[in-house]
């Protein structure tokens, strides 16, 4: 009896330790799986890190290739003002110089025209006004007003090389007549009353007109006619005063 209370005794320890043995080992097994977890846990949060990290030298690359983009951009704008800096001095001095010339220009030209022969005076006076006028004008640039001065000199040259025919007032002795003037280029200025009655060339060493006679009168009358294209050209017999040669 003692034998078989000492057996059960032995027998019912040997169960406690292996059931405890058990539940170390359950409780070593649910640990684990715990440490797993975190080590689970611990490698996503590293993944993710890492991944953040690269996504953030990616960006960090991006970022630094943008500055230099705009280093680069910032650079070329402070040397494109440079440049527009030095332009600007440059136009800026270019006209201090081009507006006394232009100016100096017309004075030229004007002392041209009150020397020249007094055909179209009124016309060529207004022309002249007008330049004079135009040369205190900000509103007009220095390249319109090389233009239009240029423009004025075409035309004073091209009076050299045409016959022209107008009417106009004749100041002189007596009241002032309207008579048709004839410009045989600068050669010859030529006037014939509107009845045909009187007419004079110009004489430029004497700064007055010179009467014309019959004959003379008669070939100014053809003359304006050709220049009106009213008839062909015709060999025409008018005064013409000769160049006067310097010494």
């Amino acid at each position: 009896m003692l034998l078989a209370c000492l057996l059960l005794s032995a027998s019912v320890a040997a169960q406690r330790a292996v059931d405890q043995a058990l539940q170390e080992q359950l409780s070593a097994q649910q640990q684990g799986v715990q440490v797993q977890k975190r080590i689970d846990k611990l490698d996503d949060q590293t993944q993710a890190m890492f991944d953040e990290y690269r996504n953030g030298t990616v960006r960090l690359e991006d970022l630094s290739a943008y500055v230099a983009q705009m280093e680069r951009l910032v650079d070329d704008q402070k040397a494109e003002m440079h440049r527009k800096e030095t332009q600007m001095r440059d136009i800026v001095e270019m006209q201090q110089q081009i507006v006394p010339f232009l100016q100096r220009m017309i004075d030229v030209l004007d002392e041209f025209v009150s020397l020249d022969t007094p055909f179209l005076a009124e016309e060529r006076l207004q022309r002249l006004q007008q330049l004079k006028q135009m040369m205190h004008r900000s509103d007009v640039s220095v390249t319109e007003k090389y233009r239009r001065i240029m423009e004025a000199y075409r035309v004073e040259a091209e009076y050299g090389h045409n016959l022209e025919s107008y009417q106009g007032t004749l100041n002189g002795e007596g009241e002032p007549r309207s008579v048709e003037f004839l410009r045989l280029g600068r050669v010859g200025l030529y006037y014939l009353t509107l009845k045909g009655d009187e007419g004079g060339f110009w004489m430029p060493s004497e700064q007055k007109w010179i009467a014309l006679d019959a004959a003379q009168r008669d070939s100014l009358e053809k003359a304006i006619r050709v220049a009106k294209k009213q008839t062909p050209p015709d060999l025409l017999m008018l005064p013409v005063v000769a160049p006067e040669v310097k010494p």
